[in-house]
């Protein structure tokens, strides 16, 4: 015979077990609540001749692609034009910003040390931002900045872990420590020129294959970035730069582990460059892919660029295929992907979508 301490022992242990059960299968609140992000495309000239924003006609013919407006619009600018002798610079750019803004979307300018017009960078170096040869101009550019006074992503000397840019370390002259130190001599001008409307976001190359110099040694600190960010393609087998077809994991997770886990695990994260080659088929199944796992596996991503342009004889662009186009605008409009409805934006740096 069970005693009767024993049966109410028994009993509410039986009661606990079904709480807990109801409680696995009812997800709490909140936990399966989707993220909004902010999207967008880096337009080329692929459709009226000229980029993006530049040509803003360019994105109306993509938002006609996925039906639905952008929330970032990237485009790009180095230091300097060196088509001619003496180089001169490039200057902020005000009507551009100010054309994104118009339409309702952020700017984000991806703005480098470099130079256009020259396969020579040697007046171009790390170091020559760090000994103050560059401070006129910078003061300049954040003055504008500052002028024009509304938020904006600023991605400064992109893909520094790489070998294939004249800002990273090892290539052009420059030592090893003087990318931090330029980064942050840049920045200590827009804070000291009151440009606080500049949202910095540092933005390293996924490393898919772990041959890359470590991302961790180029991060200027938690005071210097607001946003992370990575990069990266899917390159396939093709001549100019033949790789094992990858999966958006397989192309991003090690990386996205290193930079949320390791260096700086309570910024949000953009990707600023993505893109796929391949077939009509087989890059669609890509771009489906890239959505699905974004909304499950990586939560700290809260933004997502596409590269919309050819490059180096492969169709990066989303209207290569009437398979890709769909399948783009499809996870777009499937997913909570906001719109163009942040031409009133204010404050910085600026936050996630709410």
């Amino acid at each position: 015979m069970i005693s009767p301490a024993k049966t109410t022992r028994r009993n509410a242990a039986v009661a606990l077990a079904l709480a807990l059960a109801c409680l696995l299968l009812v997800p709490a609140t909140g936990a399966a609540k989707p993220r909004t992000m902010y999207w967008g495309a880096w337009i080329g000239d692929q459709l009226t001749g000229e980029q993006a924003p530049w040509d803003m006609s360019a994105v109306s013919r993509f938002e006609g692609l996925v039906h639905k407006g952008l929330s970032l619009i990237e485009f790009s600018a180095p230091f300097s034009d060196c088509a001619n002798t003496p180089c001169s610079r490039y200057p902020f750019p005000t009507a551009q910003m100010q054309s994104v803004r118009d339409y309702g979307a952020i700017p984000f300018f991806s703005w480098n040390s470099g130079a256009s017009g020259t396969s020579d960078f040697s007046s171009h170096r790390l170091s020559d931002i760090n000994s103050g040869a560059y401070d006129a101009y910078i003061r300049e550019f954040a003055s504008a900045a500052r002028e024009w006074g509304h938020p904006f992503f600023l991605r400064f000397n992109w893909e520094m872990n790489g070998n294939w840019f004249p800002w990273s370390e090892g290539v052009n002259g420059n030592g090893p420590g003087e990318y931090v130190a330029a980064w942050r001599h840049v920045h200590d001008i827009f804070a000291a020129t009151g440009a606080t409307n500049a949202t910095w976001v540092w933005c390293p190359y996924g490393d898919t294959q772990r041959r890359l110099a470590p991302m961790r040694q180029f991060y200027p600190g938690s005071r210097y970035v607001d946003w992370t960010c990575l990069d990266g393609f899917n390159w396939g087998q093709n001549a100019s730069n033949p790789l094992p077809w990858g999966s958006f994991a397989d192309i991003f997770h090690a990386s996205y582990e290193r930079v949320v886990g390791k260096i700086a695990p309570h910024k949000p994260m953009i990707l600023a460059e993505t893109a796929s080659s391949g077939d009509g088929k087989a890059k669609a199944a890509w771009i489906r892919g890239m959505f699905k796992q974004i909304a499950l596996r990586y939560r700290q991503i809260r933004g997502l660029i596409w590269f919309d342009q050819a490059d180096r004889d492969l169709q990066w662009q989303i209207e290569s295929s009437a398979a890709s186009t769909s399948a783009f605008s499809l996870g777009i409009r499937k997913h909570p992907y906001r719109a163009n409805r942040f031409g009133s934006l204010t404050g910085s740096p600026i936050q996630p979508p709410s």
